[in-house]
């Protein structure tokens, strides 16, 4: 049987065979490289969306496909009934990444493997529940989370998300969680309360439109559920492994002594492979019993060394390079807002993870599928606002190249000045 056709033939087939649960844009990938994607009819496009931030050292990188099938060569799959040695080499990795840790003096976190960042967000509310019913008693299982949040798509993650409109298909949605506006640390403060467990924010709001948080938030958020003696998770899973070029994007704005209880991660951990990760305190991490979580494939060797190879990729461009990058991709996209025909247009995130905000200058689905005729991927995030992601090892020939055609695309859309 074949697997590629023409694009309409294959969008037929997909009608009569796949859930309807995703409106795709009008091409058909069978090839990438790095940073570029090649269609059916052979025609090339620079990735600038890199999977949703997830292909971080680029497309068929040769030292990640050499792990996957070096290691798959060897061992696949046991379950986790048993030790395996690439799981806890890269658990070891992680820890070592985070703030107070190293090679030499590692920091007191334990790491739980899932195959996404929603099964990293569902281990994380666990977590949190399982110790605050220890810590706090129990009724302390609330978890704080904020309007405009993505966590996942799971019923607990989903419901940890902060968009009303995606609960009503769904409803009645898991109880247990309260949603406070974005940036706000004083409603952050007046949620906290005895039946809370844990408070859940995302460093950079990704699906809300890359929402760079208020100076001093993060911060804040610390100091308030440690007075509180309540948990602190971060789900670093768009905007961690070097997206904004330190490690953990919440490292922008703290140290090692305000570091996160629990942070999750998934995305470009494995750069495409499935895989995710929850990091929790040693402490936080005690109140777990065997049994009490779990995962059939979660953490398997074939994941693992997909994840080791991209840390190899990923670590040599952090932070320097994956700022440099940043600052002239962001610099160029400031260009391009000043040519944009509304005084809401703007430029916000951090390293590689942009948004160029169109106001009502044209909407983000028109530019998108402009760029898309131009050989450039973006995403429309929100209504008004298209994503850049590219992968961490863009040159700076192709973050002029995809602006260019960005350029184009607005101009095709009647956004902007020619």
């Amino acid at each position: 049987m074949t697997t590629t056709g023409t694009l309409a033939e294959t969008a037929a087939r997909e009608r009569a065979a796949l859930w309807p649960t995703y409106a795709r844009a009008p091409r058909l990938f069978v090839r990438g490289e790095g940073v570029r994607l090649w269609d059916e009819r052979g025609r090339e496009h620079l990735d600038f969306l890199g999977g949703i931030a997830t292909v971080a050292a680029g497309h068929a990188n040769p030292h990640v496909l050499a792990a996957i099938t070096g290691q798959l060569g060897r061992l696949g799959h046991t379950t986790n009934l048993y030790f395996t040695g690439p799981q806890l080499d890269l658990a070891e990795r992680l820890i070592g990444h985070l703030p107070g840790g190293g090679a030499d003096r590692p920091a007191a976190a334990r790491v739980f493997f899932g195959n996404s960042g929603a099964e990293a967000n569902e281990a994380a509310i666990k977590v949190a529940r399982r110790w605050a019913k220890q810590a706090r008693g129990g009724r302390a299982v609330e978890i704080v989370a904020t309007l405009g949040a993505f966590h996942g798509r799971t019923l607990a993650t989903l419901a940890a998300t902060g968009k009303p409109a995606l609960h009503e298909p769904f409803a009645p949605m898991p109880a247990g969680f309260r949603h406070v506006p974005y940036g706000d640390a004083a409603a952050l403060e007046r949620a906290i309360g005895p039946d809370t467990a844990a408070v859940l924010l995302e460093p950079i709001q990704g699906e809300a439109g890359v929402r760079v948080p208020p100076d001093g938030y993060l911060a804040a958020a610390r100091e308030l559920t440690r007075a509180a003696g309540v948990l602190l998770i971060l789900d670093e899973v768009q905007g961690g492994m070097g997206r904004t070029g330190p490690f953990f994007a919440f490292q922008h704005e703290l140290g090692s002594d305000g570091r996160p209880d629990v942070v999750t991660m998934a995305k470009a951990l494995g750069n495409g492979f499935p895989i995710g990760a929850c990091l929790a305190s040693e402490e936080v991490a005690a109140a777990m019993r065997p049994g009490d979580h779990g995962s059939t494939f979660g953490g398997g060797p074939v994941a693992c060394a997909a994840a080791a190879a991209t840390l190899d990729v990923v670590e040599p461009l952090l932070p320097e390079r994956v700022q440099a990058a940043g600052a002239r991709l962001a610099a160029g996209l400031s260009a391009l807002r000043d040519r944009l025909d509304d005084p809401a247009a703007g430029v916000r995130g951090r390293g590689l993870l942009l948004a160029l905000e169109l106001g009502g200058a044209a909407s983000a689905e028109e530019v998108a599928g402009a760029a898309l005729d131009r050989g450039l991927v973006v995403n429309p995030v929100t209504g008004s606002a298209l994503r850049l992601a590219p992968p961490l090892v863009v040159g700076d020939a192709e973050i002029d190249a995809a602006l260019a055609r960005l350029g184009q695309a607005l101009e095709d859309a009647g956004a902007c000045r020619r």
